[in-house]
């Protein structure tokens, strides 16, 4: 049914530099030790399910721990409505194939977030995490699938119906054309091990005047 790629470049993502680098998913080394820790840090407080997620959302089998895997593990253990998933059961890293795909995917679903809870002029700092995809992805870079990469958020749903056959297959994850530039990639991975552990990279503030992104720059703080 779906054609497959392997893709060679780096993935790039932004996050809000406010989440956490580093946390449990760090000091593990095994998916046995990962449980351990999981269950004497008492992932059922409040406090640290909002800070780690639900590492339940991730079959056991995809868990990966060690160095530098929080930023890889927490796109899956929380979830929200996206391209790809209505945000009631499961999380996806979301990535760009360069910088500039991953600002101008990223500024634009600021901006939304930002005007929708009013928020008055401030400097959101975001940091960048860089991988390389370890497996096949389903290639959605064909006019067929023009239906499901609609750039209205609000019509995002038979790009739902699609992610939700793409979890069920327990497929890797896709890749497809970005929307909010030209000629650039973007990459939903829906399964932990298809990517390497992250690796931090530039930090950017984006300056949010009130009613828009204006500007975006390298950080001076880092």
């Amino acid at each position: 049914m779906f054609n497959y790629i392997d893709f060679k470049d780096k993935t790039h993502r932004l996050v809000p530099s406010r989440y956490p680098p580093v946390s449990f998913f760090d000091w593990a080394e095994s998916p046995e030790e990962l449980e351990q820790i999981a269950y004497l840090e008492g992932l059922t407080n409040d406090r640290l399910t909002t800070e780690y997620g639900y590492i339940s959302l991730v079959a056991k089998e995809d868990w990966v721990g060690g160095s530098g895997s929080t930023p890889l593990m927490a796109a899956f253990t929380h979830f929200g409505i996206s391209r790809f998933s209505d945000g009631t059961s499961y999380g996806i890293y979301y990535a760009g194939d360069s910088t500039r795909t991953a600002i101008a995917e990223t500024k634009f679903h600021r901006e939304v977030f930002l005007a929708a809870s009013k928020e008055p002029p401030c400097i959101v700092q975001m940091r960048e995490y860089t991988a390389h995809v370890t497996k096949s992805l389903v290639d959605l870079c064909h006019n067929r699938y023009q239906d499901y990469l609609v750039a209205d958020i609000k019509s995002y749903g038979k790009s739902q119906e699609l992610g939700r056959e793409i979890k069920q297959r327990n497929e890797w994850g896709l890749i497809y054309p970005s929307v909010r530039t030209e000629n650039a990639k973007c990459l939903a991975i829906f399964r932990p091990p298809a990517l390497t552990i992250p690796v931090q990279a530039g930090h950017y503030d984006y300056i949010w005047d009130g009613n828009a992104i204006i500007e975006v720059r390298k950080s001076i703080r880092y």
